[in-house]
């Protein structure tokens, strides 16, 4: 499971490590706990970082390294490129559907 903690930690990997969001992120933590699976429970977290920017800066990156921390934790191969697109195409196009978020997680790894 995805810790609020976990998540300013990988957020000052590249900020401060500010939450200014965060309603969004506890429901999205919350929302977790509904499912066992994981990449669902990812998506939710991905579509709070990066829709409703839960932190004052480095929502992007942080996503991103969530996503490849997951994928690495749990021993899958993924494409970094690909992962990056999914953020980009996650903002750009405003997808909040979890379903869809999840879908575009696996279709990232290889």
């Amino acid at each position: 499971m995805i810790k609020i903690e976990d998540l300013v930690t990988i957020n000052k990997q590249f900020h401060k490590g500010i939450i200014i969001n965060k309603s969004s992120l506890d429901f999205a933590v919350s929302s977790t706990k509904d499912t066992k699976d994981w990449i669902k429970q990812l998506a939710y977290i991905v579509r709070a970082i990066l829709i409703d920017h839960v932190f004052e800066e480095g929502n992007k990156r942080t996503a991103s390294a969530l996503i490849m921390s997951i994928l690495e934790l749990q021993k899958l191969a993924y494409d970094p490129q690909k992962v990056d697109e999914i953020i980009i195409k996650i903002i750009k196009n405003n997808i909040i559907s979890i379903t869809n978020i999840r879908r575009m997680i696996k279709n990232a790894i290889s």
